[in-house]
């Protein structure tokens, strides 16, 4: 039998061997400490989180048991750089992937971890970032909202409608109350922080949007539901559920947006309806200024979406009339 002492020795060299053999800090241990703990992991938006958590799984299945040391010699930009070339069939994944290796690694240098960023720099695959110039157009309202009836979902058609009245994205969509709406505008702070702040967004209530807002009060929902929108039980949405039911009613209306420079042919996004928003604004009068002060934009993207949409049906609409009144 050992005693007390004996046992207490027993135990420490147990633990001390226990040190001795473990090794350098790794990626992996990086990204422990990263999340869930760390104030820039907290400080991001659940939907984050979860998108970045499934990039930073990816990322500590290949690297996780590497050194840590490693990181900081610059050699390691190419391995970078191939591992964004071997995923380039899903370029926009790829180019994910990189960018939360490169806020990991940054994390990681702050704390003294690693002494550069090799994901600092690494020009993105994918050609077609940028989005601003994509809009849902009437026709594809009108196609949404014959297969949301189709498939039973027409509550869904409601907050498509909504964030084409209003350019507010899918978290804001969802969390909207009515406390948010006031007499001239809704005045909505976002769920998303944007350059580590979160905005709060003031929307004019144009005369279309005003109609809609009459129409989804008389909806029903259920006892103590303030929120604007409403699922098929008179509950809120989630985020996801609104998500995961979006997608099924666009890919059955096959709505899509075709690129120009090279024919490939991508499901429209529920952000795209920010640029159907914008088209709204500047058809009830707003310059291209004051539009991109109210959606977040450039004076440019709004331009943009001037001449590609709103200039080009104005000028149709005018050649009609005049063909009218010559006949």
């Amino acid at each position: 039998m050992l005693s007390a002492t004996a046992l207490r020795k027993l135990i420490e060299a147990a633990d001390a061997r226990v040190t001795l053999v473990k090794g350098p800090p790794t990626l992996g241990d990086a990204i422990n400490e990263w999340r869930p703990n760390s104030p820039e992991w907290k400080g991001l938006s659940d939907s984050t989180k979860r998108t970045w958590g499934s990039a930073l799984n990816q990322i500590e299945s290949k690297w996780g048991a590497t050194p840590l040391t490693i990181w900081s010699d610059p050699r390691m930009v190419s391995k970078v750089v191939a591992w964004r070339d071997a995923r380039a069939e899903t370029p926009r994944s790829a180019d994910f992937g990189v960018s939360v290796l490169r806020a990991l690694l940054k994390f990681a240098r702050l704390r003294g971890k690693v002494s550069i960023n090799v994901a600092e720099g690494i020009p993105q695959l994918y050609r077609n970032g940028s989005r601003a110039d994509i809009i849902w157009t009437d026709d594809d309202l009108k196609k949404f909202e014959a297969a949301s009836i189709a498939l039973n979902m027409e509550h869904l058609h409601d907050g498509v409608r909504l964030a084409a009245l209003t350019g507010l994205r899918r978290a804001d969509i969802v969390s909207l109350t009515w406390g948010d709406v006031r007499q001239e505008t809704i005045s909505k702070r976002a769920a998303k922080a944007s350059r580590g702040r979160r905005r709060t967004a003031t929307i004019p209530r144009l005369p279309a949007l005003d109609a809609l807002l009459n129409e989804l009060k008389l909806k029903h929902r259920a006892e103590g539901v303030n929120t604007v929108l409403v699922n098929s039980f008179g509950k809120p949405w989630s985020v996801d559920g609104f998500g995961g039911s979006f997608g099924r009613v666009r890919d059955h209306a096959g709505i899509a947006h075709v690129y120009a420079d090279t024919g490939q042919v991508r499901p429209k996004h529920f952000h795209d309806l920010r640029g159907t928003f914008c088209t709204k604004l500047i058809l009830a009068g707003a310059s291209d200024r004051e539009a991109a002060e109210m959606m977040a934009w450039s004076p440019d993207q709004v331009s943009s979406i001037r001449r590609c949409y709103v200039d080009q049906t104005q000028v149709i609409m005018a050649i009609g009339e005049r063909m009218q009144n010559s006949v």
